[in-house]
């Protein structure tokens, strides 16, 4: 597999919706590949993708987790529905997060990844104690292949994330952070809640939208091309060179149209092409 450059750009992409050759074709050599909730992780599965992996010489370097039943619709459901927050899914959930570790180790991959959900800000309360035990056990799983855990920024401000870090007391635990996600849920600025989280980030999303409308309540914010939204990416990709970080920056663009989404990830590829050669 190639050697990746620090800032190198990829692409967030989806097994059984997008190819490895589709995605190489948007020029990149590398990726976070997401795992839908109800795909079969046979060792059949792992060893074609890690046939058509090292066919295009294209490189993970995370896997996704997601879960059935998740819905991203708004904020009350995807406080209902998303990660380990839900009580009545908590089991299974864990469960399947240990099956995409092991895919991930048979793909040769040294990081997984998910949203754990809305962590409650108080510590004494049962669902916080509840996942931060849950995490605790997926870290050591993980780190029985070697691998760190990545939660996704979003739902939370950086302090309540890094708190939570904090009492998970894990080496392995690590952030994938978007910068996105913080503003489509209204919860931080991103460039101060990227130099506040900078040490523990270990791969990046490159992700754009809008803030949520004010008179709108549980509504979240819209999600735009690369460059079209409110991030600032130039700025971004400025505060990630500052603040020393290493990895790729991830492509990520979420829409129903297939061919829509493509073109808007190939420009967004284009774009931190020039930004990061800049």
């Amino acid at each position: 597999m190639p050697t990746l450059n620090k800032l190198e750009p990829g692409v967030m992409f989806w097994a059984e919706r997008d190819s490895v050759s589709e995605i190489r074709s948007l020029g990149v050599r590398s990726g976070q590949l997401a795992i839908p909730g109800t795909m079969a992780l046979t060792e059949a599965a792992a060893a074609a993708w890690k046939a058509e992996l090292e066919r295009e010489e294209f490189t993970l370097v995370t896997v996704f987790a997601t879960y059935e039943g998740e819905d991203y619709a708004d904020i009350p459901t995807v406080q209902r529905t998303v990660g380990f927050i839900p009580a009545g899914t908590r089991a299974a959930r864990e469960r399947r997060t240990y099956e995409v570790s092991d895919f991930a180790a048979r793909l040769g991959v040294a990081s997984i990844a998910c949203h754990v959900g809305f962590v409650p800000e108080n510590h004494s309360d049962a669902d916080y104690l509840a996942v931060r035990d849950l995490v605790r056990r997926v870290c050591d799983h993980a780190a029985g292949h070697g691998q760190t855990f990545a939660l996704e920024t979003g739902q939370e401000r950086a302090e309540v994330l890094l708190a939570f870090i904090g009492e998970v007391e894990r080496p392995n635990l690590r952030i994938n952070f978007d910068p996105a996600n913080l503003i489509l849920y209204g919860s931080d600025e991103p460039i101060t809640a990227l130099r506040e989280l900078a040490p523990l980030v270990i791969s990046v999303h490159a992700k754009d939208g809008d803030w949520p409308p004010k008179d709108v309540a549980g509504a979240l914010g819209k999600e735009r091309p690369l460059g079209q939204g409110s991030v600032g990416i130039p700025q971004f990709v400025r505060t990630l060179k500052e603040v020393g970080y290493q990895g790729t920056l991830n492509v990520e663009r979420e829409t129903d149209d297939q061919t829509t989404r493509l073109q808007d990830i190939a420009e967004g590829v284009r774009l931190l092409k020039k930004l990061c050669l800049s």
